[in-house]
This record gives C-alpha cells, structure tokens and sequence, in this order.
C-alpha cells in the first residue's frame, strides 16, 4: 500500500498506478496459462478416443474439464472473495498443474478411469484463465473496463496459438520419456499452469481487488465525512441475468463444435498437426480480437456487441457443417468464426457482470456466474459426442450455430436497463 501511497503524493492516482501493475501482471500469467488451457484442448478428445476405442464418448473429456471448472470457478471466486485475487488465481493454476500430471500418470498406465479424474481436476486452470479477466476490471474506469478485460484476455492469444503447435513436438519429446505421445501436450500445460501461479504469487501486489475496496471505502466515506459509518453499497444493477445468459449460450455452443473438430478431422485423415494448427487459429480468433472487442463495448454498448456474438456463431455453425472434410482451410475459417463469436459474447457479457455488481460481492458472484458458464460447457461437450455418433458433425455445427440465436432474446431483455446502453 506504501507504494500506491506514494503514488498519489507524487499526483498519480493511486488506482491508475496499481491498474498499470496490475495488468503488467495478469498478461505475463495469461500468456503462461493460455499454452497450458490450449494444449490440452487439443488432444484431450483424441486421447480419450485412443484409450475406448470409440468416439461414443470422445466430448467426455471437454465435458469433464469444463465440469471442474465449474467446482474450481465456486472455490477461485469465494477464496478470491475473502483473501483477494492472487491466493485464488493462484490456487486455480496449482490446480491444473496437478490435473495436467494427473492426465500424463493416467496416459502410462492406460486407465480411463484416472484420466477422467483428472481431466476432472485439469479444469481449474480453464477457471482460473476466465476468472483472471475480472481483476483486470477491478481497478478500471467504468468507462474503460471493457477494455481492461480484453487486454488480459488478449494476453492468452500467445499462449493460446503456441500451445497446439507444440503439440506434435511435445508428443516427439513424451515418447523419449516413455509417456505416450497424446499426452506429451499435458507436459506443456502442468509447466505453463504452475509457472503462471509463481508469477501471480510473487508480482501481483497490490491486489487489485483488495485496494479496489479499500478506494472505495475512502471515497464514499470522504464523500459524506460527518457519517459515522459508510452505507452499503447498492444491491447488484439489471445487467447481471442478461450478462451471464450471453456468457452461457456462447460457451455452450464454443465448446460443442471446439472439442469434435479436431475428432472429426482425424475421422477423416488428418494429422495432429494439422488438427492443432486448426485450434490454434480458433484460440486466436477466441482472444486476439479483444482490443477491439473491448474498444467496441466502451463505445457502443454490450447490447450491440452481444447481439453480434449469436450472429458470428450462426455464420461459424453454418460454415463448418458445410466445410468439406479434406479442407483444412474451410474448417480453419468456420473455427475461427466460432472463435470470434465466442469473443464477443465474453466481452460484452463480462461487461454487464461488472457493471451490474457491487464490489462487496463482486468475486463470489463473478465465480458463481463461471460456475453456470462451465456447466454449458460441459453440456456442450458431452453432447458433442453423441449428436457426432448419431448424425454426425454437420449436424452439431449446423444445430449449435442455430442455438447461438438464442442469446437474442436475452439481449432483448437487457435492451430495456441502463447497461444496454
């Protein structure tokens, strides 16, 4: 606190010297925990497919890291809520690194049961790279907290796009160890989650959400000095039903066409390569957008940008189901979309979140929304698999980019409150 002390002496504001802190931060974490969270993806279907032998259950894997994901949002938001952002980022990415171990240890015994497991455990590092965005908002201007979200979401693109193309040589390097080379890419994502927490751990002060509170605690007593006591902050604004609906519908329908493309182009000849090179360009298009995103948002409105986000997946659903199966291109094209799509709605969401919450029950309402984000995609990822068995992938890509409509009544709803802009 000394330093942001100083800080204002000196005539800058304490909050914008601490933001500038804070962001440094999160984007050195996001780029280690986007290669962790992307190499996994990659792989975890296909691995599961080689080990049962059918691709009955391959959207299992997606579904059971999203589903821990949603147990790890619970726990990430309410330590975060009590102790502040570092010990519950912190914690998340330990987390994954253990599931990442949990997935290799599983791979050389050949136990489905222990790979599910920790498949399981593996989603809190997906937790924790979604909730980090909300402590880059903590200490933003209102009129810039889109931005400040995206700029740590962006911070995942290079983590993201590297982590797939490592796949291929990560397996090269598991089979030197012994470790079968589906899960070489875990090796990569136990080291990125667990160096993510040491940076968070050691360079993540002032917490941005503990001195968040402590500003606005100052403010609002300085604001009416003769009050013995500072009066609650006001119960949470419109935007947070809308916000979390956008949230939902386009995680669901991200993850049901994500986790079977790279299954449905193995089906049909293609490498791992080729494979990660297509998820690789879909984890882009997921976060490098986001400058813009957030820009669009402050400018804009989260309405106009949420709107945008069911299109975009309607256009990526309709290109992917009629994308021929021997072109890479066309599915890069369609995941891209999906990617952008999805994008739009995280941005445009977490604005309203942000907006509509007071600080005091900021972090555990933010987990508690995560929570509901990663049971849709755990639907999305378990019903992948069996609409692929029964109708094949055309068939989810078409139907997923349909559902992404959905988000519009939604939006209508939020059209009518001070957040909708």
């Amino acid at each position: 606190m000394t330093s942001t002390a100083s800080a204002g002496s000196a005539g800058i504001s304490p909050r914008s010297a601490a933001q500038r802190r804070v962001l440094t931060v999160l984007v050195g974490s996001q780029i280690l925990s986007g290669a962790g969270l992307a190499a996994g993806i990659t792989v975890g279907a296909l691995l599961a497919q080689d080990m049962l032998g059918s691709t009955d259950l391959a959207g299992l894997p997606s579904a059971l890291f999203t589903a821990g994901s949603a147990l790890a949002a619970v726990a990430v938001g309410r330590v975060s809520q009590a102790r502040g952002r570092r010990p519950g980022l912190a914690a998340g990415y330990l987390t994954g690194a253990v599931g990442s171990a949990g997935v290799i240890a599983a791979a050389v015994v050949d136990n489905p049961v222990l790979l599910f497991l920790a498949l399981f455990v593996y989603g809190a590092g997906t937790a924790t790279n979604l909730q980090a965005r909300y402590a880059g908002a903590d200490l933003a201007a209102p009129a810039h907290r889109a931005r400040a979200v995206s700029t740590v979401l962006v911070a995942t693109t290079l983590g993201g796009v590297v982590g797939p193309n490592l796949a291929a040589p990560m397996g090269d390097l598991a089979g030197t160890l012994g470790i079968p080379e589906l899960a070489g890419p875990f090796l990569l994502s136990g080291a990125a989650y667990a160096l993510a927490a040491a940076v968070l751990v050691v360079w993540l002060r002032p917490d941005p959400l503990l001195l968040a509170r402590s500003l606005d605690l100052r403010r609002r007593a300085e604001a009416d000095p003769g009050k013995t006591a500072v009066e609650p902050e006001p119960a949470r604004g419109p935007g947070l039903m809308p916000g979390a609906l956008t949230m939902i519908l386009t995680q669901l329908v991200m993850v049901a066409i994500m986790t079977m493309t790279p299954v449905h182009m193995h089906d049909h000849g293609h490498g791992t390569a080729a494979s990660g090179l297509v998820i690789a360009i879909h984890v882009g298009a997921m976060y490098l957008p986001s400058p813009l995103t957030g820009w669009l948002v402050d400018r804009y409105g989260p309405t106009v940008v949420a709107v945008a986000s069911g299109l975009t997946l309607l256009a990526a659903g309709v290109a992917a189901a009629v994308a021929p199966a021997d072109s890479v291109a066309l599915l890069a094209f369609a995941l891209a979309l999906l990617g952008l799509g999805w994008n739009l709605g995280l941005v445009s969401g977490t604005a309203m979140i942000t907006d509509a919450v007071p600080l005091a029950t900021r972090a555990k309402t933010q987990g508690l929304v995560d929570v509901s984000i990663a049971i849709a995609g755990a639907t999305g990822g378990i019903s992948s698999g069996l609409v692929v068995s029964a109708a094949g992938y055309p068939a989810l890509a078409l139907t997923g980019g349909v559902l992404a409509l959905a988000v519009l009544p939604a939006i209508a709803v939020s059209a009518s409150s001070p957040h909708g802009r």
